[in-house]
């Protein structure tokens, strides 16, 4: 039976990327024969090419567990996962999600969230341009109204939401000598870039429930409410100005439509 096209690009592809299975037939030396020893060179420069993606997308990761078992991580991620792009750039974007199931990092719970923080780098440097949005479009509407209003995220903006200080310890692996984290409480960080640079803030911890809400489509009435029952001294005003002078947000929505 001869396998169509898309099947042996199947079967090439997982012949690849799992060592267990057979060399494809179609691979054979010039005597006919399966070339075993060809394919294994291929298979291990893939392997190396995609460890070596996942290590510049992800070096904060990288360096907290050491290159030794990262390399050991980024294999038995890359087994599973092929690329879904022909942009290097974009592969590992699910690698965060992978981080939580692979049992041998389990005792570094953070290690996901870090993770989240670089892929949400990555994403926003490549993200479209688009002009922050200018709070005196809100200024402009009718009070009652503004209640009922959402934000648009930037195209650039990315929230991570963790129960540790994954933003501190992001920040402290920028430099060469690494600083302990000494306050280990939940931080929420906002990955945007307004204009040309990407930026990682760490959210004020009353603001983080406000943030999480607008980036999940609440109205501004809803994210205050949720804010205000988490956080007492939340503070609408200094929170709202906040996030929209950090380039959050790109527009506003009403019922008529959108607002630049």
């Amino acid at each position: 039976m001869i396998m169509g096209f898309a099947a042996s690009q199947n079967a090439f592809a997982a012949a690849l990327l799992h060592a267990d299975r057979p060399v494809p037939d179609s691979i054979t030396t010039a005597r006919g024969g399966v070339d075993a020893a060809r394919f294994a060179v291929y298979r291990n420069n893939v392997f190396v090419g995609l460890t070596k993606a996942l290590a510049q997308r992800f070096p904060v990761t990288e360096r907290l567990v050491g290159s030794e078992f990262f390399v050991a991580m980024a294999r038995a991620f890359a087994q599973d996962h092929k690329p879904a792009s022909p942009l290097i750039i974009e592969y590992g974007g699910d690698f965060p999600d992978f981080i939580v199931t692979f049992q041998p990092a389990k005792e570094l719970a953070y290690l996901p969230d870090v993770a989240r923080i670089e892929a949400a780098w990555t994403r926003a440097y490549h993200a479209a341009d688009a002009v922050p949005l200018d709070l005196t479009v809100l200024g402009a509407l009718a009070p009652e109204m503004l209640a009922d209003v959402r934000l648009v995220p930037h195209p650039s903006a990315g929230l991570i939401q963790s129960e540790y200080p994954v933003g501190s310890i992001w920040s402290a692996h920028q430099q060469e000598m690494v600083t302990p984290v000494a306050d280990w409480r939940a931080q929420a960080v906002l990955v945007v870039r307004p204009e040309m640079s990407v930026e990682v803030h760490i959210m004020p911890p009353q603001d983080a429930v406000f943030a999480t809400s607008l980036f999940s489509a609440a109205t501004l009435g809803e994210a205050a409410e949720a804010a205000f029952a988490a956080a007492p001294e939340f503070d609408f005003g200094a929170a709202l100005t906040g996030l929209a002078s950090l380039g959050a947000f790109s527009a506003l929505q009403q019922d008529e439509g959108t607002v630049p």
